[in-house]
């Protein structure tokens, strides 16, 4: 079938099958002071434009989109069904998803070794790598390796991986790194027989009616997609996903680490399934304590499974004002997810900070801001 043709479809699929969560306004909350620090990071270049949905106690309280889809006066005016590129939220969202459902299936054991399901990685001091460092970043993987330098082919990429050796021994250092979660997402296609896309839809994108969350959009979805950085260096004759991260395209625009696209109201009844301990609408997509397992810190560990925690010493992006607990994650081209599950509250944010370049910055500053905003808003404070 056409890809173009498979990808209308499954978007209408999505659209039938949505469950649609509106906004219910807040009565009580001043949102002013949010709005203000907003506006003023659109006029100040820290994005583009920006969508950002707040939830509180099981409920959408702000749900708001500010700015341009691009610098450009003529650029659409960003709304909250714009869509963005969520980078590597994709790990968060997709990847580990799949692996607590896996995990309560028995599918996976996270402390089986990596061999166990890619038998040619165990090789060359990799033996000992088990699943749950590569859910941790503490595998001894390299972050984060240029592929479309070196190789043409999505197997070229993973023989690239296979044959890497270690840069630390397994568990005895944390270093974020791409290269542990496409091991992570092949692993989930290996067991499942399906890729990542495919297994994302059916159990968590269609249940949830997640109707524009999606790899490699379809061109009749253009217009409602917020633009990253123009890469001018991809060298293939095939044409390039429209993903902005550059391994991401060479693996065909699915993969672990990269490569979904979203907006804020098709993350709210997934970020709401996790705050409600694995259910919403009454279906259940994960145990209670399988949440706890993957959302919560783990001895010294600095990360949880897939997440990120809020560190307890120096700065955060979830800022000072979301408790030790919280748990996130961040997207290269300037989105986030922040749970604070004592305030039981959530803050989304998706913008596309890369553009037209990825050398601004800006948002290293306003992401705490943002959080301790919201935190004052909802507090009266």
């Amino acid at each position: 079938m056409n890809m173009g043709i498979r990808w209308t479809l499954s978007a209408l699929l999505l659209t039938l099958c949505a469950v649609i969560i509106e906004p219910r306004p807040a009565t009580a909350t001043d949102f002013r002071p949010l709005e203000e620090i907003a506006q003023q990071a659109v006029s100040d270049g820290v994005f583009p434009g920006t969508s950002i949905a707040v939830i509180h106690r099981g409920r959408v309280v702000f749900h708001r989109a500010f700015g341009r889809q691009a610098y450009s006066p003529s650029s659409r005016v960003a709304d909250t069904t714009t869509i963005y590129d969520l980078a590597s939220l994709t790990k968060a969202v997709v990847t580990t998803g799949l692996a607590m459902q896996l995990v309560e299936r028995d599918s996976l054991d996270l402390d089986a070794p990596v061999a166990r399901y890619l038998p040619k990685f165990g090789s060359r001091g990799k033996e000992k790598v088990r699943v749950r460092n590569l859910m941790l970043h503490n595998s001894g993987l390299r972050a984060h390796t240029l592929f479309h330098k070196t190789c043409r082919t999505p197997d070229e990429v993973f023989r690239a991986i296979d044959a890497d050796t270690l840069l630390s021994a397994p568990g005895t250092k944390t270093l974020y790194s791409d290269l542990g979660f496409i091991t992570l997402g092949r692993i989930v296609a290996t067991i499942t027989g399906k890729n990542l896309e495919a297994n994302f839809r059916q159990r968590f994108a269609i249940p949830l009616g997640m109707r524009h969350t999606l790899f490699n959009p379809p061109s009749i979805l253009l217009g409602s997609i917020a633009p990253t950085e123009q890469d001018t260096s991809w060298h293939f004759e095939t044409k390039r996903p429209l993903v902005h991260d550059q391994n991401a395209a060479l693996l065909g625009g699915v993969a672990g680490h990269a490569g979904l696209f979203s907006t804020t109201g098709d993350l709210v009844p997934y970020v709401l399934m996790l705050m409600q301990n694995g259910s919403c609408k009454g279906k259940l997509y994960a145990r209670p304590e399988t949440v706890r397992r993957f959302t919560s810190r783990s001895g010294r560990d600095s990360r949880a499974l897939g997440w990120d925690l809020r560190s307890i010493e120096g700065s955060s992006s979830a800022g000072t004002a979301f408790s030790a607990s919280s748990w996130g994650h961040l997207g290269f081209t300037g989105t986030s997810i922040w749970v604070d599950p004592e305030k039981d509250l959530a803050v989304i944010m998706l913008s596309n900070r890369v553009h037209p370049s990825s050398d601004n910055i800006k948002i290293r500053k306003f992401r705490p801001l943002l959080h301790d905003t919201v935190v004052r808003c909802i507090s009266g404070h």
